[in-house]
C-alpha cells in the first residue's frame, strides 16, 4: 500500500482523547530540539476523522514551536478497531528492542560533536557477557555489583553486624551544602551533607564511584543520612546504617575528609547504629524534623547521649535546631539550615 505524506495546517487536526501514551514536559522538549536540529521528518499519522492515531508528542511539540502546518500521513482504511489497536502496539514496538553495543560506540564515536543528551538519548546499559567460572556464575557477579560487595572489606569492619569502620577525624567544617546541588555548584569551600529525603542520594549508593571524582573537590563530606524511621524493621535499619558506613569507607579511600553522619531510632538500634565509628572524632548529626513531638525529642534526645558515652567525639555537629541535650564537656557546632544551602 503506497502512502503519501501531506503538509496540512496544524489546526486540522485533533489529538485523540483516550490517547494512553505519556508526554511528559520533559519529552516534549527533547522531541522540540530534534525538530529544530534535523526537521520534522517523521509524519504524524492520522485518521479519516482528522484524529491522531499515531505522534501525539511530535504534534505538541510542533504546536509548541508555533509550525503553522505539519506533515501527515493519512490511514483511513484502517477500521476503528484496528486503528485504536495500531496505536497501543505501535507505542509498544518502539520500545521492544535494544542496542548493538559495539555499532553504536562506533556511530557515537562519529558524531562527538552533536550533544545527543539534549534529545533525550541515552545510552543503556548493557550487561557484559563473562564466561562462568563453574561457580556460582554471571548472576552471582551481578549481585555482588548491585550490592557493592566488592568494596566491603571484613577485616575493616565491626561489631555483630560488620560494620566499616570510619577513621576519626577531628575537623569543623565552616558551611555545608546539600548534595543535591553538587553537580551544579563549585562552592568547594564547603562540605557536602546529605540530610535530605534517601531518593536525592540513593544514586550514591547505586553507583558510588561515579560520584567520587566529584565529592574529592569539596572541602569535607559526611555520610549519607540513610533514614531509620521508629516503625522501619530492624533489618532495614541495620541495612541503612551499614550502607552509610560503606560509603563514608569509600569516601576515605578516596582521599575524602569525611565525618560520620549519627543516626538511631529506638534503644534497640543501639546494638548496630554507633559501630564502625572510631571514638574521639568530628561526628555529624540532624534535628531536622526532630522537634515536632515529644516522642520525638526524647528518641533523639537518648540516642544522642548514648552516642556521646560510646563515642566521646570531640566534637558535634548539628544540623538544625537546638535541642534540650545537655552536652556537658562535649564541643558542639550548630549549623542552622538556611534557604539557598540546604
Amino acid at each position: 500500500m503506497r502512502i503519501e505524506i501531506e503538509y496540512v495546517p496544524i489546526d486540522s487536526i485533533t489529538e485523540y482523547p483516550n490517547n494512553a501514551k505519556m508526554h511528559p514536559e520533559e519529552q516534549i522538549e527533547q522531541i522540540k530540539e530534534s525538530i529544530r536540529e534535523f526537521g520534522f521528518n517523521d509524519p504524524i499519522a492520522i485518521w479519516k476523522n482528522g484524529e491522531i492515531i499515531e505522534g501525539h508528542g511530535r504534534f505538541q511539540a510542533a504546536k509548541e514551536l508555533h509550525m503553522k502546518k505539519v506533515p501527515i500521513i493519512r490511514l483511513d482504511k484502517l477500521s476503528n478497531k484496528k486503528r485504536r489497536a495500531y496505536m497501543l502496539v505501535h507505542n509498544q514496538l518502539t520500545m521492544n528492542s535494544g542496542y548493538d553495543k559495539e555499532i553504536l560506540d562506533l556511530e557515537l564515536g562519529s558524531i562527538k560533536d552533536i550533544d545527543m543528551e539534549q534529545f533525550g538519548f541515552e545510552l543503556p546499559e548493557i550487561p557484559e557477557i563473562e564466561e562462568d567460572d563453574g561457580w556460582y556464575g554471571d548472576e552471582r557477579e551481578r549481585t555482588v555489583r548491585a550490592v557493592n560487595l566488592e568494596d566491603f572489606d571484613a577485616e575493616r569492619s565491626a561489631g555483630f553486624y560488620q560494620m566499616p569502620i570510619i577513621k576519626a577525624v577531628q575537623y569543623e567544617p565552616d558551611d555545608l551544602i546539600s548534595f543535591n546541588y553538587v553537580m551544579n555548584t563549585d562552592a568547594f569551600d564547603k562540605g557536602v551533607h546529605f540530610f535530605i529525603d534517601d531518593y536525592q542520594f540513593e544514586r550514591v549508593w547505586n553507583e558510588p564511584h561515579r560520584y567520587m571524582p566529584r565529592l574529592q573537590k569539596f572541602d569535607c563530606c559526611l555520610t549519607p543520612d540513610f533514614s531509620l524511621y521508629l516503625d522501619m524493621p530492624i533489618a532495614m535499619q541495620i541495612w541503612n546504617v551499614y550502607r552509610s558506613r560503606l560509603i563514608g569507607q569509600i569516601m576515605q579511600d578516596y582521599g575524602i575528609k569525611v565525618i560520620p553522619t549519627l543516626s538511631w531510632s529506638t534503644p534497640e538500634s543501639y546494638k548496630f547504629c554507633f559501630d564502625g565509628i572510631e571514638q574521639g572524632g568530628t561526628v555529624a548529626v540532624s534535628t531536622v524534623g526532630v522537634m515536632r513531638d515529644k516522642l520525638a525529642q526524647d528518641v533523639w534526645n537518648n540516642g544522642m547521649q548514648e552516642a556521646i558515652k560510646r563515642l566521646k567525639p570531640s566534637l558535634v555537629i548539628v544540623y538544625g535546631k537546638e535541642t534540650s541535650v545537655d552536652f556537658k564537656d562535649v564541643n558542639v557546632k550548630y549549623m542552622n539550615t538556611r534557604r539557598g544551602w540546604q
